[in-house]
């Protein structure tokens, strides 16, 4: 018997097309695009291309979440805010606070409402809606600010018009990465007609395979991680330390030599060693049992992924360790277990405002001893924005007026950031952290104050490079929001995808790079690439053993 091959051109191939290959590349498109695809006959023949269908309304939240979400964010919160009774000023500051509110709180649902997720884009829109909205328009209201603002009112207006300014350019730059040069989309569409995307090769488009985990050195970094996480322990004075309060744990560093005097260094790098190795160690085995029903079922992989936690809540407790850093490893955990869940994406934005706006205010209260403990008493809900750590807006106005003083530092600060490990015994000159700095000049006794990442950029290279800096942040945010969701889209993504790993990790610890000061938060960014570098490679055979995803079918 011999077979008959289908005639040539697009009615020949539709013609030799059987039921099943035609439904074969429908499930691709399926999978691809989150609905049936629909062939289309080019006019021109050759291969037929599958054309998605619209957009269903049912990929969004329903209506009745939905609705309530955009009038209440960009609406009703701020109106709510604005009507509290207050001896704040009624200026140009003011209603500039009130349409940078409502501008970042819009943003905000676009990314809750988005078709895919946005990590990297949703933290940034829901840090500017808390830290340089919301809480400062309740700080206008109420005429209180955490951190006093020392230059005129002009300065003031200056910062929140740069902080819209900066978000527009945000906007424009994750606006520029949707757009691919003409050849690009050449090599895309002959990519598509040569049935490269429905044998899963997108994620080697430019010749790059994916960044896998090495199977071997995972065990390394977790025998390291408890090694470092022990040694942490030790020299605090053992893990009863770490559920008193941050006072004793600053108390500890200092017996140990950790603290002052020139040995912020020492710090860093034992408190990053022994938080961070922990947690990178347990993302990865939460990525491998979400992944993997063969680890699940070994009591091996369970049994050190159990003592991981155990490590993980001694070390990176919410008692012992700042609340930012507390975030970032929910968020990290819980984006690492879920990576495609839709649910858990937008209930954790909209859940996230509320519990940073009520909540977030009253857990500083781990920060003191019982003989030393700030009490809070409040006769509104807007008190504890405004004596409490959303002094952001305040800050940078504030770097303003010490750059009308001292002038710009042309990228010194930045060259502090990069090269943060060398010691000041070498680099006498080595800036300190623009939050201390600013601080100092200022005057106050408490120099631990936040420095925002527009600050960071306008006291290095002005108004014209904070805005350049901010279309860079957004245009980088919006290309590595499209690689993360090309990564998980589909199941696609191998159990021991390091990109799915790193993800999550990067967007919570986002709040602490967006907060500042920058040179604080360097350390533990230093610690987390060189952890994630050594457990990488680009062979599946040395990898993380999971089940791998279903093999796409070919057409014929």
């Amino acid at each position: 018997m011999t077979s008959e091959r289908p005639a040539a051109g697009p009615r020949g191939f539709l013609a030799g097309q059987t039921r099943g290959s035609v439904q074969t590349r429908e499930s691709v498109q399926t999978r691809e695009s989150g609905g049936p695809g629909v062939p289309v006959v080019p006019q021109n023949g050759g291969r037929p291309r599958v054309r998605a269908r619209p957009f269903a309304p049912s990929a969004l939240l329903t209506t009745a979440m939905s609705v309530p979400l955009v009038l209440g964010l960009p609406l009703l919160l701020p109106l709510v805010v604005m009507n509290q009774p207050g001896s704040g000023a009624r200026d140009t500051a003011y209603w500039l606070q009130a349409g940078l509110t409502a501008y970042c709180g819009a943003r905000l649902c676009a990314m809750i409402l988005a078709r895919r997720r946005k990590l990297l884009q949703a933290t940034f829109w829901m840090f500017c809606y808390m830290a340089m909205g919301v809480a400062p328009l309740a700080q206008a209201v109420l005429g209180r600010v955490p951190t006093p603002v020392v230059g005129p009112r002009e300065d003031l207006v200056l910062a929140i018009a740069l902080v819209l300014f900066g978000c527009c350019a945000f906007d424009l730059g994750a606006l520029l990465a949707r757009f691919r040069p003409p050849w690009r989309r050449r090599e895309a569409e002959e990519e598509r007609d040569s049935g490269a995307l429905a044998r899963g090769a997108e994620d080697d488009r430019h010749g790059d395979r994916p960044r896998l985990v090495h199977r071997r050195r995972v065990h390394l970094l977790t025998l390291a991680a408890f090694a470092a996480a022990a040694l942490l322990v030790v020299r605090l004075g053992g893990p009863a330390v770490f559920f008193s309060s941050r006072q004793e744990i600053t108390a500890g560093l200092e017996d140990a030599g950790l603290s002052g005097n020139g040995s912020e260094a020492g710090q860093a790098f034992v408190r990053g060693f022994g938080t961070v190795l922990p947690l990178i160690a347990l993302l990865v085995h939460v990525r491998r049992l979400a992944t993997s029903r063969r680890a699940r079922r070994s009591w091996s992989t369970v049994a050190v992924f159990a003592s991981l936690c155990v490590l993980n809540a001694v070390v990176n407790n919410p008692v012992s360790n700042p609340r930012y850093w507390f975030l970032t490893v929910m968020f990290a955990l819980l984006f690492t277990a879920f990576p495609v869940s839709a649910a858990l994406y937008r209930m954790s934005l909209t859940l996230g405002v509320v519990v940073a706006l009520l909540l977030f205010p009253f857990a500083d209260a781990f920060r003191y001893d019982e003989n030393n403990t700030r009490t809070i008493e409040t006769t509104s809900f807007l008190e504890p924005l405004a004596l409490k750590d959303y002094d952001q807006i305040g800050m940078f106005a504030n770097t303003i007026t010490y750059v009308d003083s001292a002038g710009h530092t042309y990228g010194n600060q930045l060259a502090g950031c990069l090269l943060f490990a060398v010691p000041r015994s070498v680099w006498e000159d080595k800036p300190v952290d623009t939050g201390v700095m600013v601080g100092q000049w200022m005057g106050t006794r408490n120099t631990n104050l936040s420095s925002p990442v527009w600050a960071e950029l306008y006291i290095d290279f002005g108004a014209v490079g904070m805005t350049a800096g901010m279309g860079l942040l957004g245009y980088a945010a919006a290309r590595f929001d499209r690689r993360v969701a090309r990564a998980s889209a589909g199941r696609r993504g191998h159990p021991g995808r390091l990109l799915l790993i790193t993800a999550p990790l990067i967007a919570g610890y986002s709040f602490i790079l967006l907060r500042g000061p920058l040179l604080q938060a360097t350390g533990r960014v230093a610690i987390a690439a060189m952890c994630l570098l050594f457990i990488t490679t680009r062979r599946a055979d040395r990898a993380v053993p999971g089940e791998a995803p279903p093999a796409r079918p070919r057409s014929s």
